[in-house]
């Protein structure tokens, strides 16, 4: 079998090899990677008509009216004794309409119309799947490939409810075209309103999405759209993985949000949870068939410790006709541009990145800890999505920094177009909770912001929501803390720290920008210097909304300094837009001096200039530059204080 597995070899693996020879001991892992990938799509391709049709098994799984009226089922539920539909349409009879048993596990039903050849379960009507088990146990489940979940006032578990409107939402607007550059804005729909409450689709529709458009940021990730039943998790927590959450308003309204969005020529990202589920029986997919594994490991493999969550079992052929299909539906259904893989260094490994620093050793990426079953899905998902979705882009949240994650599948890779900086967000977190301002090391920076791999693209970002979680602090409160809430107004003597915070602020973020990565990425509200962390609604907090918001209003509010942090991040991508550095090849390092504290470097046909001296400025500073001549300000900071400049970033054209 192993000498069968070396038969398939990497169409360009070489590519691969001549970027890194450090991969070369590896070669037999790349050719059986590889192999498994070719192996399962040939299958898929012979038994299931191909990926195309594969991965559209959304029209046949679940619930669907026929152009007759009738009503056809189907799921697949190998450990039930038996299956059948309720709901509203039968009086929540749990017995009067049973599914045929199929072969492999799958099982089917077919209602009729009424005469009039009307359909007998309208839209908007309560449905269940009913399965007796081996134990004779009767169990009501929602359908794993239900479309739309609510949850009534005061009740804890989700209904299913059959949407089939008569008049759906219908697209205007085509989706936009892959921008060279990628300046992401990661959102939360939920939280995107100053009121304390949840907030809706039409909300972001028509109040942020004019304010993400005017920022310059040109792709929106949204977080938290999977139905989950427990909004505290951020969305992590999944319970019906085809099911927009409803808590922000209907499938429709969701459509409508994409589609507004696609009109501004923004790329729109779903943060898809393919990595685990939540452990919900009633209302998630753990246990479906009565079972513990149907779609997820038995035993302890089946289960993620630190989460508390179940893990998908990656070979089995129906998870993967699931999760392929459920990727399909955002982009067919929703007109949804892409992902953020959630998880995927969990998904990676069989020991899910707990307990493992990722020294940078390749051993580390090879080898039995490897989970290939789970890496070949990876291939496979990348794969479709850009075969049939070429303008689609696809994330990897992955912090190990497996080599190949972000090269294409034909050189062994994984296929993702990027990776996070994960890294990024950690050491100016670090450096602002252990470093004096005179302490902070250049190079270590410096390096921090260029140490990716050659040829795989990094979205970097100075702090996401990872930061902006209640116990931890985002940037502009590790600066400034609780003069935010006092000395914020321009009518108000600038205070040191506040004078400090903003301008280190703006630095921080102009370089990690223009120097860490092919992509950028802001968290909502960070723009401005957010003043709160993000907490959810929760028992220990007394189910408070409070933080559980954003305050779009302080930047908008022209006596307050927020406005200064938004026109800054507003100016910085639209800068970006014009000149194109996260598009260009990695910048050229011609200073990072420890006494001075300077930064210098050329990218993008731009000269960046920074000065992080707490006291020192200085004046006919020379640096070196590729091109001689004449070069005119673009943007700079002039920030004094007893006539010194204090804190200072420059960008000229060269």
């Amino acid at each position: 079998m192993a000498a069968d597995l070396e038969e398939v070899k990497v169409p360009e693996l070489q590519k691969l090899l001549d970027q890194d020879r450090y991969l070369e001991p590896f070669i037999k892992d790349f050719q059986r990677r590889y192999t498994s990938f070719s192996r399962l799509l040939k299958s898929i391709e012979g038994n299931e008509g191909g990926l195309e049709k594969f991965s559209k098994s959304y029209l046949s799984f679940g619930i669907h009216v026929l152009e007759n009226g009738g009503i056809y089922c189907k799921e697949w539920a190998p450990g039930a004794e038996a299956v059948f539909l309720t709901g509203d349409f039968n009086g929540w009879n749990p017995f009067s309409h049973p599914y045929k048993k199929l072969d492999f596990g799958k099982w089917e039903l077919h209602i009729p119309p009424h005469e009039d050849l009307s359909t007998i379960i309208p839209h908007g009507s309560k449905i269940k799947v009913v399965i007796t088990n081996k134990s004779g146990e009767i169990l009501y489940r929602i359908s794993p490939w239900a479309k739309y979940v609510t949850q009534e006032e005061n009740k804890m578990v989700y209904d299913w409810i059959h949407w089939n409107p008569p008049q759906p939402y219908k697209r205007k607007h085509p989706n936009p075209k892959k921008p060279k550059s990628i300046r992401v804005y990661e959102c939360h729909v939920g939280i995107a309103s100053p009121e304390g409450k949840i907030a809706s689709y039409q909300n972001f529709t028509y109040n942020v999405l004019p304010k993400i458009k005017d920022l310059g940021y040109n792709c929106i990730q949204l977080m938290a759209i999977m139905e989950h039943a427990y909004y505290a998790s951020f969305g992590y927590q999944v319970t019906s993985f085809f099911a927009a959450s409803s808590r922000y308003g209907t499938p429709d309204e969701l459509k409508e949000l994409i589609d507004v969005a696609h009109s501004m020529g923004i790329h729109v990202l779903l943060d898809v949870v393919h990595s685990h589920a939540s452990k919900n029986t009633e209302d998630g997919l753990n246990k479906f068939d009565g079972t513990n594994s149907c779609y997820f490991h038995d035993g302890s493999r089946g289960n993620h410790d630190l989460w508390d969550s179940r893990l998908f079992d990656y070979s089995n052929w129906e998870v993967l006709r699931f999760l392929l299909s459920n990727l399909r539906w955002w982009l067919e259904e929703y007109g949804f541009d892409g992902f953020r893989f959630d998880g995927v260094t969990s998904m990676l490994y069989h020991h899910h990145g707990i307990g493992c620093g990722f020294s940078g050793d390749y051993n580390e990426y090879f080898g039995l800890q490897v989970d290939e079953d789970s890496l070949v899905y990876l291939m496979m998902a990348n794969h479709m999505i850009h075969s049939f979705y070429p303008e689609c882009i696809t994330i990897a949240e992955d912090v190990s920094g497996m080599p190949a994650v972000c090269c294409p599948t034909s050189q062994g890779g994984v296929g993702f177009d990027y990776r996070l900086a994960m890294a990024v967000p950690d050491k100016w977190i670090q450096i602002l909770k252990e470093l004096k301002d005179e302490d902070w090391n250049m190079g270590n920076i410096v390096h921090t912001l260029t140490n990716r791999r050659y040829n795989e693209k990094c979205i970097a970002y100075a702090e996401s929501h990872d930061q902006a979680l209640v116990g931890d602090k985002t940037l502009a409160f590790w600066l400034m803390d609780a003069e935010m809430y006092t000395n914020m107004s321009v009518l108000s003597p600038l205070t040191a720290v506040i004078d400090r915070g903003i301008q280190l602020h703006k630095m921080i973020r102009l370089l990690t920008h223009a120097l860490g990565g092919e992509g950028y990425l802001n968290f909502i509200g960070n723009e401005f210097g957010h003043p709160e962390w993000l907490d959810f609604p929760r028992k220990g907090n007394g189910e408070s909304y409070h933080y559980a918001r954003r305050q779009f209003h302080l930047a908008d509010d022209q006596m307050l300094r927020y406005r200064f942090l938004y026109a800054f991040d507003r100016d910085m991508n639209k800068l970006e837009e014009k000149f194109g550095w996260l598009a260009a090849p990695q910048a050229y390092i011609s200073a990072k001096h420890e006494d001075d504290k300077i930064i210098s470097f050329e990218r993008g046909n731009l000269l960046f200039i920074f000065n992080f001296h707490p006291y020192k400025s200085f004046t006919g500073y020379r640096v070196g530059v590729d091109t001689p001549g004449k070069y005119p300000f673009l943007f700079q900071s002039f920030m004094t204080r007893r006539s010194c400049l204090l804190f200072s970033y420059l960008i000229i054209v060269v």
